[in-house]
């Protein structure tokens, strides 16, 4: 999705597909849509085992051959600048939310351009990543650079991008990303939905290109589009046989972890200064939601519309590429387009996990 346009300057920044945060977690104009308080969403919000809800995608081969037949080259290019205005299409899900907010919308300026301070030096391969950076391109190789890739999805009849990664799991075709890149909230399931490991690191699908065979996300996503709940787990047909994580590796998957602490978050950015080709990442340390409209964790990061559902690890060690995935980018507040926020990863996720995996 592009947001780069003057109409969408004031529309709160989700990286990739249209997310809850557009219907008022933010401060100042649209504040009234939800109020700043502790609530349902906030931190006395409890991190309970919810339900998980399923969507079965292409499951026979004729299934997976029309998925993959639609992602053509030409079609795969022109998912990258999809406006807002063109997947407004109706009162359901988020994307009809949106609409509704777009009279008061006109007349705004674009300011999604990144500073150029915080695009990152593009260093020699093999250089040590930095431990702080708002938004570097990842030039070190190693098994992150497999393992986090490219989505390609069509929702309402729009295409869009986003990111997700493998993890580790029993049936070794589990890859994590956000819930908005899976279902659009209380709205429509993605269809087309299919991933590319390592995009760009030799090609466009140097490992191949795993369609998707079930979807889940928890029901508090699926009924209201809660910010705490934005994750889905992808289930992967095999591709020529062969299960993704046997191809291209996995990463470590963790829960009820502390909060707080060092994190490096990947994805792929599309909106300017980038352009969906490369893997980029962010390094910093994690802090609460100041707002505290959600029990989410904020990293500074100045990764724009693409990088939705990209991992992020703790104990991640830069020169294997190895980590453990603890969240993945969610949203931004409008008035802070540094900072990105990511769910924590509770009880409810790792049930997610575990339903996923066994499937």
């Amino acid at each position: 999705m592009t947001l780069s346009t003057p109409l969408l300057a004031a529309v709160p920044l989700l990286a990739g597909l249209i997310g809850p945060a557009l219907l008022g977690a933010v401060p100042g104009r649209q504040q009234a849509e939800r109020p700043a308080v502790a609530s349902a969403h906030g931190l006395a919000h409890r991190a309970e085992r919810s339900d998980i809800v399923e969507h079965v995608a292409a499951r026979t081969v004729a299934d997976q051959r029309r998925v993959l037949d639609y992602w053509t080259p030409e079609r795969m290019a022109k998912a990258l600048p999809i406006g807002l205005l063109d997947v407004v299409t109706g009162e359901r899900g988020l994307t009809g939310q949106v609409a509704r907010l777009l009279p008061d919308l006109s007349g705004g300026r674009s300011d999604l351009a990144v500073p150029r301070e915080l695009m990152g030096s593009n260093r020699l391969t093999g250089a040590r990543p930095d431990t702080s950076t708002a938004g570097s391109r990842w030039m070190t190789g190693g098994l992150v650079s497999r393992t986090t890739g490219r989505v390609f999805l069509t929702v309402s009849g729009a295409d869009f991008v986003c990111s997700a990664s493998t993890i580790k799991s029993a049936n070794r075709d589990v890859v994590v990303t956000a819930g908005h890149c899976v279902k659009d909230g209380a709205g429509a399931w993605a269809a087309n939905w299919t991933f590319v490991p390592g995009y760009g690191t030799a090609g466009t699908h140097p490992f191949g290109k795993y369609t998707a065979r079930r979807m889940f996300v928890a029901s508090p996503w699926s009924r209201s589009g809660d910010d705490n709940y934005d994750v889905g787990m992808v289930v992967l047909n095999t591709s020529r046989g062969r299960h993704v994580a046997d191809v291209v590796g996995a990463q470590d998957i963790a829960f009820n972890g502390s909060r707080g602490g060092q994190v490096f978050g990947f994805g792929y950015p599309a909106d300017p200064p980038y352009d969906g080709t490369r893997l980029v990442y962010c390094a910093g340390r994690l802090r609460a939601d100041p707002h505290r409209q959600t029990r989410d964790q904020g990293l500074g990061c100045a990764m724009t519309a693409g990088s939705s559902g990209g991992p992020w690890m703790t104990r991640f060690d830069p020169a294997t590429g190895r980590g453990t995935i603890t969240s993945v980018s969610s949203f931004k507040y409008s008035d802070d387009r540094r900072t990105m926020y990511g769910p924590y990863f509770g009880d409810a996720v790792k049930t997610l996990y575990n339903t996923a995996q066994r499937a």
